[in-house]
C-alpha cells in the first residue's frame, strides 16, 4: 500500500498529462479559479504540464499531511520529494518554463547519490544497510559497501538519462518531445528501477545464509 501511495503523485502526473485536450472546459476554468498562478487556456496542449505539476505538489503534499496526522510520523522520501517538487515544481508554476519541472527527476536522483555516497563517510554503516539490514542478514561490510556504492552508480546514472531525455534541457539536441520525456518519466524510470533492483536481488542472493546450505 505505501509503495502504491508513494507511486500515485507519478501516476496523476502522467494521467493529467496525456488527457489534459480530453478534459472539461470547466474543470480547466475552475483550476483557474482556484489556483489564479494557473491561467490554464482549455485544448491547449502545452499547458498540460503546468496541470500535471500542479497535481503532483498538491497529492504530494496532502499525502505528506495525512502521515503527519494519522501516522504521526514522516519519512524523509517523502519530504525530500515534496521539497523538491515545491522549488522545481513552483518555479515551473510562477515562471510558466517545463524546464525546472523537467530537472526535478535529475535532481532528486543526484541528491539520493549523495546521500548514500555520504554515509559512507558518516556513521557505522552504509545507508542501503541501515536501511536492509533487519530484513537480510548479510555479515560481510563488504557486501553492503558494494551494494551501496551501486546505488550510488545507479541514482547519478537515472539522474543522467533524465537529462538526455529532458527535451528544455537536450544536452545533446536529440530534439526529442515532451511527450516523450512524460513517458520516460514514468516508465523508463520505472523501468530501469525494476531492472536494477532485480540485478541487486540475483547479488544479494550468493551471499544469503541459505544460499550456502542449499548447495551443499
Amino acid at each position: 500500500m505505501k509503495q502504491l501511495s508513494d507511486f500515485f503523485p507519478l501516476l496523476l502526473f502522467f494521467i493529467l498529462y496525456k488527457f489534459y485536450l480530453d478534459l472539461p472546459d470547466e474543470f480547466i476554468l475552475a483550476v483557474n479559479d482556484w489556483v489564479p498562478l494557473m491561467k490554464l487556456t482549455p485544448g491547449q496542449s502545452s499547458d498540460a504540464i503546468y496541470l500535471a505539476t500542479l497535481a503532483a505538489i498538491l497529492v504530494t503534499l496532502v499525502q505528506v499531511v495525512l502521515a503527519a496526522i494519522i501516522v504521526k510520523k514522516v519519512e524523509k522520501m517523502p519530504l525530500i520529494t515534496l521539497a523538491l517538487l515545491l522549488v522545481f515544481g513552483g518555479a515551473t508554476l510562477a515562471l510558466k518554463d517545463p524546464l525546472f519541472i523537467q530537472w526535478k527527476p535529475s535532481a532528486i536522483n543526484w541528491l539520493f547519490a549523495l546521500v548514500f555516497l555520504g554515509s559512507h563517510l558518516v556513521g557505522d554503516k552504509p545507508l542501503i544497510q541501515r536501511m536492509m539490514g533487519n530484513a537480510i542478514e548479510i555479515s560481510e561490510p563488504r557486501v553492503w559497501a558494494q551494494l551501496n556504492l551501486s546505488w550510488v552508480a545507479f541514482f547519478i546514472v537515472a539522474g543522467v538519462a533524465n537529462v538526455i531525455v529532458a527535451p528544455a534541457i537536450d544536452p545533446f539536441g536529440l530534439q526529442l518531445s515532451e511527450d516523450t520525456w512524460v513517458d520516460f518519466k514514468l516508465f523508463g524510470l520505472m523501468g530501469m528501477t525494476i531492472v536494477f533492483v532485480i540485478g541487486q536481488a540475483f547479488y544479494l542472493a550468493r551471499y544469503m545464509p541459505n544460499a550456502d546450505e542449499e548447495t551443499s
